[in-house]
């Protein structure tokens, strides 16, 4: 099978490509690993909301329905990006996880991890980060004998009820869980610097709401970032109100873990039953290894989304790919229309 343009990853990223390059005239092959073109909403733990109300939450050409003022849950995005899948007019394979991307001739090859293989001028990497969750070494982790898992398998408080449980990392997403943890069990937040907060409203508006208005949510600054700054805690009161009374509390990193162990900078000691690591993710890209266009981290050599390397390849729903919005539901069909734009323009050459 021979395509123009390969898409890979069915999510967010994905879906906003294929819409954007159908646009440009040109009809992509999009291939997602997953049973569905959701990407990596399913998957996510079970009260996820998102911090962006629905109105800022849309793919370009379908709005989110509903209450534009709400906070989405989990399942309704994975609802609407089936849907938005639903609606494109592309090839949609799913079940095709890509195993390997190789250059043949003018274009490229592709190959499936079944063993099936297809050729197309151009490919857009769009497989987004939650396939590679990031798991810092932290001094004596290895040796930790109690549960450790990433924030990538954590799905619902209850198994970790009357349990000791500790949760690294000072986004979002570790604030989130700590604080629905400690509902059950007792908590430490665990960070190497104070957690920072940013109100969710400000006179009036959600903060999504200011950073359009200002710019700030497209401004190109990602070019000018060696490494993508922590984003603070988007808060409305609680998650704040939930630290000032130890629900959870919040310490410095501890120093050592070992055993069912960790010790703590002040030097004490305390039996601990699990870590939850809500410490990021980064690219996943491994088909990519062999063409030479990561660097020694597995980053993606880029410039706006557009490989410095190949120049049909492009990648799209990168962590600040272009703009604090790139790697989000309401930013990155900017970035999917500029990809396609550059793709369908050397095309056509």
């Amino acid at each position: 099978m021979e395509a123009e343009v390969v898409v890979i990853g069915g999510g967010q990223s994905g879906l906003a490509t294929a819409y954007a390059l159908r646009r440009e005239g040109v009809t992509p092959v999009l291939l997602e690993a997953a049973d569905r073109p959701a990407g990596s909403w399913p998957h996510y733990y079970d009260s996820l909301t998102l911090f962006s109300p629905a109105r800022y939450s849309s793919l370009p050409g379908m709005p989110f329905g509903g209450d534009p003022d709400r906070y989405p849950h989990r399942d309704e995005v994975v609802d609407y990006l089936t849907a938005y899948a639903a609606r494109l007019d592309a090839g949609i394979r799913t079940g095709a996880r890509v195993a390997e991307v190789s250059v043949e001739g003018e274009g490229f090859g592709i190959t499936l991890q079944d063993g099936s293989r297809l050729a197309a001028r151009a490919v857009v990497a769009a497989s987004g980060t939650f396939g590679n969750p990031y798991r810092p070494a932290l001094p004596g982790l290895e040796n930790f004998t109690g549960t450790v898992l990433h924030a990538a398998d954590y799905r619902t408080p209850e198994p970790f009820a009357g349990q000791r449980v500790i949760v690294i990392g000072a986004g979002n997403s570790a604030v989130q869980i700590a604080a629905e943890l400690a509902t059950v069990a007792r908590v430490t937040l665990a960070t190497r610097a104070p957690v920072r907060f940013a109100r969710q409203h400000l006179l009036g508006r959600d903060l999504h709401f200011w950073l359009t208005v200002t710019g700030l949510d497209t401004a190109p600054l990602g070019r000018l970032l060696r490494t993508p700054p922590t984003q603070p805690v988007l808060d409305d009161g609680r998650y704040r109100s939930a630290l000032d009374v130890d629900a959870p509390d919040r310490r410095a990193l501890f120093t050592e873990a070992g055993d069912g162990k960790v010790t703590w900078a002040d030097g004490t000691t305390e039996q601990v039953d699990a870590i939850v690591l809500a410490t990021g993710y980064r690219p996943d890209l491994p088909y990519l290894a062999g063409l030479g266009v990561l660097d020694a981290a597995g980053r993606p050599l880029h410039r706006d989304g557009a490989s410095l390397t190949h120049p049909l390849l492009a990648y799209v729903g990168l962590e600040w790919q272009r703009s604090l919005s790139s790697n989000s539901l309401r930013g990155v069909g900017r970035d999917a229309a500029r990809a396609a734009r550059r793709l369908a323009a050397r095309l056509r050459r």
